[in-house]
C-alpha cells in the first residue's frame, strides 16, 4: 500500500524521521529554518573560546531540534597577524549501524589568511538522500589575530505557521484592512470605499487587535490620483486605526495603502 497515514494509529511503530521530514518540507520548504521562540538561538561570546548559543527551535533539512537551556561551544585561539571565520553549525548526524539521530553544536574552524578571511566550506549532506551527516549554519565567528570580533546571525528568524497567512483585522462596511506578519514585523493594507471630502477632514478605520500593533505611533500617506488629494494614515500603540486630510477639499472615492511597521 502506497498511502500512508503518517499520524494515525496503525497498530505498529511506523512513524519514521523521514516522514517528518518529507510532511515538514512539503509544508514549509526544504530551507533550513530558526523559529522566532525562546532566544532564537542568540549567540553572545563569553571570552575569545567561548561562544553561547541560547534557547530557541530550529529545522534542518525537515527535521525539527530544539535547544531547551543555553549549550557552550569552544573557538580555537587566533594566530597573531591573521584573520580567520568560524561557523557555528547544528550538526546532524545518524548512526550507520543503530540508525539512531541526534543534533549538536559543532564549529567548522576556517583557514587563516593575512589579508581576507573566507567561511569554511560546509560539508554538502541530504538527509532524504541517504546523507549521515548534515549541517546548518548558524552564526559566523570572525577572528582579527586573537581579537574575536561580533558574531554575525546567518539565519532570518521565521514567525509562527499563522504569522505568514494574510488576516483580516478590520471589516466593515467601508471597506477592509488585512495585515500579515513575520517575526515583529507586520504590514497591513487598506482597502476603503469612501473617505471624508472635508479639507483637514478625519475618518475613522476602527481598531486594529492586540498582537498586530505598533511599538510607537505609525505614519502612512495616501495620494489621489487627480494629484490634490493626500491622505496621513495614523496607527496608534492602542490600535486606534484613522485617517486625516491634508490640505484643502479631497476626493470622495475608493482608496488603498500600506504600512510596515515594528509590533509592540
Amino acid at each position: 500500500m502506497t498511502i500512508e497515514l503518517v499520524d494515525g494509529k496503525a497498530g505498529v511503530a511506523h512513524i519514521s524521521s523521514e516522514d517528518k521530514a518529507i510532511i515538514h518540507q512539503a509544508k514549509f520548504g526544504k530551507s533550513d529554518m530558526v523559529f522566532d521562540l525562546g532566544d532564537v538561538l542568540k549567540c553572545t561570546m563569553g571570552s575569545a573560546n567561548k561562544a553561547t548559543i541560547g534557547t530557541g527551535c530550529a529545522s534542518i533539512q525537515g527535521l525539527d531540534w530544539h535547544i531547551t537551556a543555553a549549550e557552550s561551544v569552544t573557538i580555537s585561539n587566533g594566530s597573531q597577524g591573521m584573520k580567520r571565520n568560524d561557523i557555528i553549525c547544528a550538526h546532524y548526524h545518524r548512526d550507520s549501524k543503530t540508525g539512531n539521530e541526534n543534533v549538536s553544536l559543532t564549529v567548522l574552524k576556517g583557514s587563516p589568511n593575512a589579508t581576507a578571511a573566507a567561511d569554511p566550506t560546509i560539508p554538502a549532506g541530504k538527509i532524504l538522500s541517504g546523507a549521515v551527516d548534515a549541517y546548518m549554519p548558524l552564526w559566523r565567528i570572525p577572528l582579527n589575530g586573537i581579537t574575536v570580533g561580533t558574531p554575525v546571525r546567518l539565519f532570518t528568524p521565521r514567525g509562527a505557521l499563522w504569522d505568514s497567512v494574510t488576516q483580516t483585522l478590520i471589516k466593515s462596511q467601508d471597506g477592509t484592512v488585512t495585515g500579515v506578519k513575520s517575526g515583529k514585523i507586520a504590514q497591513i493594507s487598506i482597502n476603503w470605499k469612501s473617505a471624508s471630502t472635508d479639507s483637514w477632514g478625519s475618518g475613522q478605520f476602527g481598531t486594529i487587535p492586540e498582537g498586530w500593533r505598533p511599538a510607537v505611533v505609525t505614519h502612512g500617506t495616501w495620494s489621489g490620483r487627480d494629484g490634490g488629494s493626500q491622505r496621513d494614515f495614523i496607527l496608534e500603540t492602542n490600535g486606534n486605526f484613522r485617517y486625516a486630510n491634508c490640505g484643502a477639499v479631497q476626493n470622495s472615492g475608493t482608496f488603498s495603502g500600506t504600512m510596515t511597521y515594528i509590533l509592540a
